[in-house]
């Protein structure tokens, strides 16, 4: 098994460096600044795009946390580069915090205070300080930490809502990513918000952040895991009041190991043995989505019993760290199995070993989904990240 996890570690290390250079080599933006907000399957850039601080916060991260890793100086001029660009274009220095979008010139396109993008961009500036010290990175961190506390905190019944105006006014969530009005609160926003603030508690081990993180784990506890069937529930009103959806696997399953991490980082003992049992149950529980070449569905509508069998490649990425988690945990070697079952589908239907980086995804059919290689979504976020992951993960089970 120790051959195993080694070969592993070395195909994912390679492919951590492949994914980096291709991000350095075909999406910056010489002309007008920062990152393209589109890049098809040939490599071309879609003029005039717009661009999203969820990307440019990923970037910051993902190169960032590489510098840390490895401290080539490219990696570093990759993550300034993200770091000028949202200081300069995104920021919203009337208002505070960061735009949602700005289009392909730097001009504010959409104003929205989207705490799904904040997080991200506070993610990435506690990323950037770890590898470059920028005073200026960590205190900007700390600001999106208290106007995400300051508006987005739900002090009563806890938990975060989901989108407000330029000037921190609530919002119609129809205009946001979520999908309707009584969608005030999202697991997705708040699974990234608590990798987020465990990012910044690593650089500022601040007692109130700390209580924070705590509360976002309970949160996961009360509200979002369903503790029969050990998936997450998706969507809330601001009262708790759960909004039909479907089961996204790749959620569930990013969830499963990101949710015990953070519970490590502020070295919680209770929600750290919590989210041990989580992780593996939620693992267990996603295995209905796997297909047999070890591929995870996109998502089960339980109102229509229709699974969704696209396969993304974000919850592949998310699939391989989650599984060789809970083979940590357990000992397991099923689940080591399933990830590498997992990343053998990447290999084989994913990487793109022409043009470099990652397909968007398959269908069921196995034909491409066409769509960015690179873009306002599609980030070298969940699959850089898994690549560090395995690679740290990469020694026989605990």
């Amino acid at each position: 098994m120790k051959n195993f996890l080694q070969q592993y570690s070395e195909e994912v290390s390679a492919e951590l460096h492949r994914i980096l250079n291709y991000w350095m080599k075909y999406t910056i933006d010489k002309t007008d600044g920062g990152f393209y907000g589109s890049v098809n399957n040939n490599n071309q850039p879609k003029p005039g795009a717009e661009k999203g601080i969820v990307l440019h916060g990923r970037i910051l991260w993902t190169f960032s946390t590489a510098y840390s890793r490895e401290a080539k100086k490219e990696y570093l001029e990759m993550a300034q580069r993200a770091y000028d660009y949202i200081m300069a274009y995104f920021k919203d220095n009337e208002h505070g915090g960061v735009y949602w979008s700005v289009d392909a010139k730097g001009n504010m396109l959409d104003s929205r205070k989207q705490i799904y993008g904040v997080a991200f961009c506070l993610y990435g500036m506690s990323a950037y300080y770890a590898a470059s010290k920028n005073e200026a990175a960590l205190n900007f961190a700390k600001d999106l930490f208290s106007l995400i506390e300051k508006y987005s905190y739900d002090s009563v019944k806890k938990g975060y809502m989901e989108v407000f105006t330029r000037d921190w006014k609530d919002i119609d969530n129809a205009s946001s990513i979520a999908k309707n009005a009584k969608q005030k609160k999202t697991m997705n926003t708040h699974l990234h918000l608590i990798e987020a603030y465990a990012s910044l508690y690593k650089v500022w081990p601040d007692e109130t952040l700390k209580q924070r993180i705590a509360g976002l784990l309970e949160v996961f506890d009360l509200y979002f895991i369903d503790h029969n069937k050990y998936f997450n529930r998706l969507f809330f009103d601001e009262n708790w009041k759960e909004q039909p959806d479907v089961i996204s696997y790749g959620h569930d399953i990013e969830s499963a190991w990101l949710l015990l991490q953070c519970a490590q980082v502020i070295n919680d003992a209770h929600w750290i043995d919590v989210f041990k049992d989580y992780a593996v149950k939620i693992a267990d529980a996603v295995h209905v989505g796997i297909g047999s070449d070890g591929s995870i569905w996109y998502e089960y509508n339980p109102a229509t019993g229709k699974i969704n069998k696209q396969r993304d490649w974000w919850p592949q990425a998310e699939g391989m760290v989650g599984y060789i988690n809970a083979y940590q945990l357990t000992c397991d070697e099923k689940y080591l199995h399933q990830s590498l079952k997992t990343w053998s589908f990447v290999k084989e239907k994913i990487l793109d070993l022409q043009n470099g980086e990652w397909f968007w995804g398959r269908k069921e059919d196995n034909s491409l989904v066409n769509a960015d290689k690179a873009g306002f979504w599609k980030c070298p976020y969940h699959n850089s990240r898994a690549c560090m992951e395995v690679m740290d993960r990469s020694s026989f089970c605990r």
